[in-house]
């Protein structure tokens, strides 16, 4: 732990977000590529509604961006806490834990699960965009009391 702004953080949690988020960037990039009609379609073939796909592209692309950047790292790490959820029961369940040989199974997304339940619980901290308004909010009431 070392002393920043006043107060002291843990290192290793920011090394962690980031970390998690390129990984989750380099994934979605690659799901991206050949283009997001793929991927609605994709999403009504195994039965959910196509226009899904949007708002889990917005959440996977600028999410990753924002946890880089330190921005709503519990906010968003919720949201993809709620992907690996999803994922998991909807697609990944049926082939299991390593896979079928043919579909990888839900190995990674239990990772990713249990790194953004981590980061709800434990992201708040001073190495973030975010932690930076709340310290200076925070010191100006302070000043006001």
């Amino acid at each position: 732990m070392f002393p920043l702004w006043g107060s002291y953080c843990d290192g290793n949690i920011k090394i962690e977000y980031i970390i998690y988020s390129h990984i989750n960037l380099s994934v979605n990039k690659v799901k991206f590529q050949g283009g997001i009609e793929n991927i609605v379609g994709w999403f009504e073939s195994i039965g959910l509604p196509g226009f899904m796909a949007y708002g889990v592209a917005l959440v996977e692309i600028f999410g990753g961006i924002a946890l880089i950047i330190g921005l709503a790292i519990r906010f968003i790490s919720a949201l993809f806490a709620l992907l690996m959820i999803g994922a998991t029961l909807k697609v990944k369940l049926s082939v299991g834990l390593l896979g079928n040989g043919q579909m990888a199974g839900y190995e990674l997304d239990l990772a990713f699960l249990a790194i953004a339940l981590y980061l709800v619980f434990n992201g708040r901290q001073i190495l973030s965009v975010s932690q930076l308004f709340l310290h200076k909010d925070s010191n100006e009431l302070k000043r006001v009391a």
